[in-house]
């Protein structure tokens, strides 16, 4: 905002002597004539003999303020809800399905639970939920909220918007006192029988929301459970119809590691995928990496790094495009095996990895749900 100053001055002393009116224009801290400056308090100008009263009129011109320009995000947010539901006020849905998807003799018990919601909690694929287990703790308190990743589109598993499900390990382990100990919330839900209550709250989440772009090319990286929101993803994508998402536009790319192979009964994901690379081979590949049952050529465990490392060259191509997206959701120690594959591919082409990732978060093409 500049502001101008225009002053009529005239000088009063002992003896009778005057100045003509005098008009200027001034900085709004000082006065400046030819003969020095006058540094003025209120509507008084203190000189070293007299003072001179200043009679003085402002007038403003405003400049426009610089308008923040708002960055565009490149996911799908439009309309996105997030906490419509808390821990103090959460949603009661029922259970209308819960089933083990982990066969009989594999380490651990992995459950699919669907829940109805009656369209209460209207989410976005790659969205979270919160589940309140019944009880209390320890001090009396009421049990805290526990947030899982939707493993349903939004459109849920029955396709009439009014269902959310979820993919939940149950949490059981020796502690180092011999004690086993299960984990609360898990362990609630995994025992939920159809036809039960369930606290819900949320929807939350926009880190791990899809691209707004259908041409996309949508790599997904998923340990364990962490496959979850990528089967949002992939219903959205393949068993759906959407106007945003046509199956012959985009590309999806899925690396899954487990320590076993153990999707095999009922609600079976591997079969899901496998129904979507049929009806659109082109566009949707995937990749398993299972530790505990194969190996790579030089006889390592098969990580999640060890088989992205044998795509490597043509990932790291696909992470210069600007329309390229990956998605990480599972355990944190896996970020770390990729990006020792990815520091050296970056500096074959004189690019510091770490750098690179960071504008990639920037952009939103680098996402990162891990626990």
């Amino acid at each position: 905002m500049a502001s101008t100053l225009n002053a009529a001055v005239s000088l009063t002393a002992s003896k009778s002597s005057s100045l003509p009116a005098t008009s200027c224009a001034i900085a709004p801290d000082r006065i400046r004539f030819a003969k020095g400056a006058f540094y003025y308090k209120s509507n008084n100008v203190v000189t070293s003999r007299r003072v001179v009263s200043v009679r003085a009129e402002v007038t403003t011109t405003d400049t426009p303020p610089v308008k923040k320009v708002e960055k565009e995000s490149k996911k799908n947010e439009e309309g996105v809800i997030t906490n419509k539901y808390r821990p103090k006020e959460p949603y009661t849905g029922k259970v209308l399905l819960n089933t083990k998807i982990t066969a009989d003799d594999a380490p651990g018990e992995t459950w699919h639970m669907v829940f109805s919601h009656q369209g209460e909690i209207p989410y976005r694929e790659g969205q979270s939920v919160g589940v309140i287990a019944d009880g209390i703790d320890k001090n009396g308190k009421p049990h805290k909220v526990r947030l899982y990743s939707i493993a349903s589109s939004a459109l849920g598993d029955l396709g009439n918007s009014e269902t959310v499900s979820l993919c939940v390990k149950r949490l059981v382990y020796t502690n180092d006192a011999g004690e086993v100990v299960k984990g609360v919330c898990s362990n609630f839900l995994c025992d939920l029988k159809p036809g039960s209550d369930v606290k819900l709250t949320g929807p939350v989440g926009k880190e791990m929301l899809m691209p707004k772009d259908p041409n996309a090319t949508v790599i997904m990286l998923a340990t364990g459970t962490g496959i979850a929101p990528f089967r949002s993803f992939l219903w959205k994508m393949f068993f759906e119809k959407h106007d945003d998402y046509k199956a012959s536009e985009y590309s999806a790319w899925l690396f899954l590691g487990k320590p076993n192979l153990i999707f095999v009964v009922v609600i079976n994901y591997l079969q899901e995928f496998d129904k979507m690379k049929a009806k659109a081979p082109e566009n949707f590949r995937v990749d398993y990496a299972i530790s505990r049952e194969q190996a790579n050529d030089k006889g390592e465990k098969m990580y999640i790094q060890t088989r992205m490392a044998q795509y490597a060259p043509e990932l790291w191509e696909l992470l210069k495009k600007d329309n390229t997206f990956v998605y990480m959701c599972g355990l944190k120690g896996m970020e770390k095996g990729i990006d020792d594959i990815m520091v050296s591919l970056a500096a074959n082409d004189g690019i510091d990895w770490f750098d690179y990732k960071k504008q990639l978060k920037k952009a939103e093409q680098w996402n990162v749900e891990v626990y």
